[in-house]
């Protein structure tokens, strides 16, 4: 059984913030984590990382797992943790798959979210070919062209309103008869000469031919399926944090997000959690960096609180 300082739980850009600043702090600790890249590395352009400029998502995964090599960490991958346990002792113990188990002084759970799917023919095959679950992300892309955006709350508002910006038409789609989000948000969207909503609208499939040319979608009033002719469909209807893993007794929010305070602490001493998988209201990779470094740090001052 392996015992550590420290675990790091996740692959993408929190664990690797928290890795280096780690390994600068000479821990000895581990990054574990399912596959290496997570969420950023499925994302299309990104041209928001402060300081890397015109990159992809898997470029810049590339560039995280490099910064980590060159300070000799190497995640190990492969990884699927099942269980966090705090011990009596106070440390904790993470029971992965295939039985392996690692005992830690401390963790930081940064395994970030997964997308709500529509489940809906087409949705799949066209991921990152111009269905897009991030709007902040890829809206841009569709500069001048026709996009949809599917959802019914304050995530779709938005992404119609920024659309809107954008692309020279957007169809936002909308399965239920009204949208639950704030009036503020609401009134804005309604004011967008180039925004069309379409309510009632029970999508049913994206269609295209190596990149999305249209979708369908099903009047639930009337019964009919219609057709909409669009270049980039960014579906809005939720995200489901990997947050499963934490002890029993760690407090999450309604949306099942582990709440933690301004440092990065959970509710159980010891346990720490940053990235989209925590109650941070903005999920983007430059915000997640900051949170796995905020988190590493405030490990450290619980490492050494330890030590005394």
């Amino acid at each position: 059984m392996e015992k550590y300082d420290l675990i790091i739980i996740g692959g993408s850009a929190a664990a690797t913030a928290a890795g280096i600043y780690a390994k600068r702090r000479n821990l000895n600790f581990k990054i574990i984590s399912k596959d290496f890249g997570g969420e950023v590395a499925t994302s299309g352009e990104v041209d928001n990382y402060p300081g890397i400029p015109d990159t992809d998502g898997l470029a810049l995964a590339e560039k995280f797992k490099k910064h980590l090599a060159d300070y000799g960490v190497e995640p190990e991958t492969g990884v699927e943790v099942e269980k966090i346990n705090k011990l009596e002792d106070g440390t904790f113990s993470i029971i992965a798959k295939k039985g392996k188990e690692y005992i830690s002084k401390a963790v930081i759970i940064s395994t970030g979210v997964h997308p709500r799917e529509l489940n809906v023919p087409g949705e799949k095959e066209f991921r990152n070919k111009g269905v897009s679950y991030c709007s902040v992300c890829d809206m841009p892309l569709f500069s001048g062209k026709v996009v949809a955006t599917i959802g019914g709350g304050n995530s779709v508002l938005e992404s119609g309103i920024m659309g809107a910006d954008i692309a020279s038409k957007v169809y936002v789609i909308n399965k239920n008869p009204a949208f639950k989000g704030d009036q503020i948000l609401m009134d804005n969207l309604s004011g967008k000469k180039n925004v069309e909503i379409i309510y009632n609208a029970m999508t049913t499939k994206i269609i295209g031919d190596g990149f999305v040319s249209g979708l369908k979608y099903k009047d639930s009033k009337t019964g009919k399926e219609k057709d909409v002719k669009v270049d980039g469909v960014f579906i809005h209807i939720g995200m489901i944090p990997n947050s499963g893993l934490a002890p029993e007794g760690v407090e999450k929010n309604n949306f099942g997000e582990i709440i933690v305070s301004k440092n990065c602490e959970t509710s159980m001493f010891g346990l720490f959690a940053a990235g989209d998988v925590t109650d941070v209201p903005f999920k983007q990779i430059v915000i997640a960096a900051g949170q796995g470094t905020c988190a590493l740090l405030q490990a450290v001052s619980y490492l050494n609180r330890l030590k005394q």
